[in-house]
């Protein structure tokens, strides 16, 4: 059924950052980028399915950060174009995980370029910039907290502990490259990194908004609608269980299994029709 599969494959890539056809991950040939194929960010990034999950988690876990949510409220195209925004950062992470040196560490200058222009006060009359080295490794734990326990859920339960501790490590060199500082690098350091940062987050008028707008994103298609609430719902559930709380949410444990059960029809769907993603393509480069 390869009409069936390209579609869906399409479907996928008008969310991500490939179809802003700016980067060629193909090439050059036997260029192993940052990390390389042996890597565990390789295989924890690789499953779209997850990461899409797991994205929709570490956005709304990082505006729990009142300076992380007035940098994007106030200088982000988010509310007007959340499809775009989601491309932009898909394309950074794809690239800086699965490109080649060269186009990675263009991105990397790239985005640590637009971070001097980000400035502001936040709801409550804090300064902040986002350039700011602590503002950046929050943004980097809550991202890469997020992608990990998608992949863990979704993707491969029995990741051991020292290949999550190896996540952590490898995910922290771009993070480090764009400035941030006591990056956490294993699980342990970002379990205690999040307990620490805890007093300094809050969810208010505006966390509550950026929480609705998600929920009621667009999705590339009717057909796709169905599939994209389901990751919605997935990505709240994914939350630590504090931060549901902070958003007055709960989750018992049958609509954790339900939306588990969906997930997993979709993601198996999606795996069996994505061949030309971030990772193969990578792969491809690298002869394997």
């Amino acid at each position: 059924m390869p009409g069936l599969r390209d579609r869906i494959q399409q479907q996928v890539f008008r969310l991500n950052g490939l179809s802003l056809n700016e980067f060629d991950i193909t090439q050059p040939p036997g260029d192993p980028g940052i990390y390389g194929p042996d890597s565990v960010i390789w295989r924890v990034h690789g499953d779209f399915s997850s990461m899409l999950c797991g994205g929709i988690s570490a956005l709304l876990l990082q505006m729990l950060h009142p300076l992380a949510l007035a940098g994007v409220w106030d200088h982000s195209t988010f509310r007007q174009d959340m499809m775009g925004r989601l491309r932009r950062t898909s394309q950074f992470i794809a690239v800086t995980t699965f490109g080649n040196s060269r186009d990675a560490h263009i991105l990397i200058e790239r985005v640590k370029r637009i971070h001097l222009h980000i400035t502001g006060t936040d709801a409550y009359g804090v300064p902040y910039a986002a350039s700011d080295p602590a503002l950046l490794t929050w943004v980097h734990v809550a991202e890469t907290r997020c992608f990990l326990a998608a992949h863990l859920r979704y993707k491969n339960p029995q990741l051991s502990l020292a290949e999550q501790d190896r996540y952590y490590a490898e995910a922290a060199r771009v993070a480090e490259a764009l400035g941030a500082e006591k990056v956490p690098k294993s699980v342990a350091e970002v379990e205690t990194y999040l307990e620490r940062m805890r007093p300094q987050l809050r969810c208010d008028e505006r966390t509550r908004e950026v929480l609705s707008l998600l929920m009621n994103a667009p999705a590339p298609s009717w057909q796709a609608r169905p599939a994209m609430r389901a990751m919605l719902q997935a990505g709240i559930a994914l939350l630590p269980d504090w931060a549901l709380h902070d958003f007055g949410l709960h989750y018992s444990p049958m609509r954790h299994r339900t939306i588990n059960g969906r997930i997993y029809l979709i993601a198996g769907l999606l795996r069996w029709a994505i061949r030309q993603g971030a990772y193969q393509r990578a792969m491809a480069r690298m002869g394997r």
